[in-house]
């Protein structure tokens, strides 16, 4: 197997929509996890924090405008789990691997997420409805 297979992908965070950012770190403290600080990324109309969860994360999101695309999820979807992120060495690989298998795709190429993360989305109907994430840690 290569470098780029999918049996390199490890569980990277799960990404949780919520209504107050504030109150929700602050339930995630009051459980006894070390909270990050606040990120904005204006691209994508959010701010998030970052929790540290064992070997993976918690990432909380609150939509920055009331019309960008994770408010709407929200008012459809409700707070709680938006996504799961699996990280890769190579994003890039992966998403050419990805779509020569015939997985559907949101993003074909890597954009820039929380804390300079390069991230690419799959498709919720390649996922049995689970909007996913590829991560590619900056060295």
């Amino acid at each position: 197997m290569s470098d780029t297979d999918v049996s390199t992908m490890r569980l990277h965070h799960v990404g949780y929509v919520v209504r107050d950012l504030a109150a929700a770190t602050a339930i995630y403290s009051s459980l006894g996890f070390e909270v990050g600080q606040p990120f904005a990324v204006p691209e994508q109309h959010i701010v998030a924090v970052t929790i540290h969860a064992g070997s993976g994360w918690v990432e909380l999101i609150q939509p920055t405008d009331p019309e960008g695309p994770i408010a709407a999820y929200m008012a459809k979807k409700g707070e709680g789990v938006h996504h799961v992120a699996f990280q890769v060495d190579d994003i890039e690989a992966k998403l050419v691997e990805l779509k020569a298998a015939g997985v559907q795709l949101i993003d074909e190429t890597p954009r820039t997420g929380a804390h300079n993360w390069r991230i690419a989305f799959i498709h919720p109907k390649a996922c049995n409805g689970v909007l996913t994430e590829i991560v590619q840690v900056p060295e």
